[in-house]
């Protein structure tokens, strides 16, 4: 974690990012990595993010992971402790979201039960290495 916005801000301007958002006021970024060519990369990342990885890499795979409801999201992030109003902005900020990550992605999971959303996360890995491996 970075100590002060302006030493996370100047990281980004010598570009030591892969990706980085600005998210309901909070910085985030993923360091750029230092990996041997054809090593999978999985990042948990938020629109903003995707939208820099794909420009940077036209042949990143997007996964839009998407709660089974607002309800359940509610649920979920009241129950982690979020206060009220990052609720409500987090809340308002994912449904401005989903249509553009709708548009992004190329595959959406539906996170309803943790196993089965992890086994097809795993199922679209598996099958795009299967791709790359046999050609287009």
């Amino acid at each position: 974690m970075w100590a002060t916005p302006e030493q996370f801000r100047s990281r980004i301007a010598e570009g030591g990012f892969f990706e980085w958002a600005e998210y309901l006021g909070n910085l985030y970024g993923t360091p750029m990595p230092d990996l041997p060519a054809g090593t999978d990369v999985l990042l948990e990342i938020d629109l903003q993010g995707a939208e820099q990885v794909s420009a940077r890499c036209p042949d990143a795979v997007v996964v839009l992971l998407l709660p089974p409801s607002v309800e359940v999201q509610e649920a979920r992030l009241v129950a982690r402790g979020d206060p009220e109003a990052q609720v409500r902005l987090r809340l308002e900020k994912g449904r401005e979201e989903v249509a553009r990550g709708r548009e992004l992605a190329q595959h959406v999971v539906v996170n309803g039960d943790l196993d089965q959303a992890v086994q097809e996360l795993a199922g679209i890995v598996s099958r795009i290495r299967g791709k790359d491996a046999d050609g287009p």
